[in-house]
């Protein structure tokens, strides 16, 4: 049998990715030899004890990182500088340091000064996950098809040590692409951020309209506002520190979104049915290359369970 492809991982905070990280390794079979987790939240490794969660929960993050080959962060971007601050001077020479978070730039910038010399560290975004949250909602199946994008802090990053990161995300499922960090910025601020933010939106609008009472939001929800509701549900420290520490790209991709919507409803307004025809042909289009992709599917329903809705 050969080596796995880390001896010990690490995960650090354990909701809903680092919980389908752990199954999605266990799934594979060799692709770690241990894996440990920690959690700041006593319920929250008590709950990863319960479910057999990693194979070691530890009680401090000292405990975690001693001895790892790879250490994941797996907290929301707000909090990583403190983390990587507190664990800094436990970690081995020679170990890989990643995260999930969804933003890469602000990453980069807060939790790199504080590793020691010797210590690879390869920022990650896996484009998975699903409205829930905590240590119960993780699967094996979450990153299948999905993309995870490395985006490493340093140029002169070790070309083994991206090859062993990569082998353990194509390994989890997924597949893998290197980015920069500040156009990984943008992208996301345009396929997630921004959208994100419209939902939350949207809903509060449905909330704060009177005259459609909160009955009538849930009894004769549509699919579009069903869409919102699952977006706008998404845990809520997580987006507010992604859009705290994305502020440019996002700000940016919301004026050209305040320009396109400001068009829209001059045509609305002046009767333009082509315009309208138009432009909803051209998004239509983007649609059907997304399941084209295979990164969604034309069923009514998405294909999605209540669980894996992504």
């Amino acid at each position: 049998m050969t080596a796995p492809v880390y001896e010990k991982v690490a995960l650090i905070g354990l909701g809903l990715i680092a919980s389908s990280m752990f199954w999605a390794m266990k799934r594979h079979g060799n692709l770690a030899g241990t894996v440990v987790g920690y959690a700041r939240s006593d319920a929250t490794r008590d709950t990863a004890r319960r479910i057999g969660l990693c194979d070691t929960v530890c009680d401090t993050l000292a405990e975690a990182v001693e001895g790892a080959d790879l250490v994941v962060l797996c907290v929301p971007v707000g909090a990583m500088e403190a983390v990587a601050q507190d664990m800094a001077p436990h970690l081995k020479p020679g170990c890989t340091v990643s995260d999930v978070g969804s933003v890469k730039r602000d990453v980069i910038r807060s939790v790199g000064p504080h590793l020691p010399e010797g210590v690879v560290f390869i920022p990650a975004h896996p484009l998975a996950g699903t409205e829930h949250s905590g240590p119960e909602s993780g699967f094996a199946e979450l990153f299948d098809n999905r993309w995870s994008l490395l985006v490493p802090a340093d140029a002169e990053v070790p070309e083994e040590d991206m090859a062993r990161l990569r082998a353990l995300w194509e390994g989890m499922g997924a597949n893998v692409e290197v980015m920069d960090a500040d156009h990984h910025d943008l992208v996301l601020a345009v396929t997630s951020h921004t959208p994100h933010l419209i939902a939350y939106t949207m809903v509060g609008v449905a909330d704060d309209l009177r005259r459609v009472t909160d009955s009538e939001v849930v009894k004769y929800s549509a699919a579009g506002f069903r869409d919102f509701t699952r977006i706008a549900a998404s845990d809520p420290t997580m987006w507010r520190d992604v859009f705290l520490t994305n502020k440019d790209a996002t700000l940016e991709i919301l004026g050209r979104f305040t320009e396109e919507l400001f068009a829209l409803q001059r045509a609305i307004r002046t009767g333009d049915g082509d315009l309208l025809f138009d432009y909803f042909t051209r998004t239509r289009a983007i649609r059907r290359g997304i399941i084209d992709a295979g990164q969604d599917t034309a069923a009514p329903d998405f294909g999605r369970s209540p669980r894996k809705a992504t």
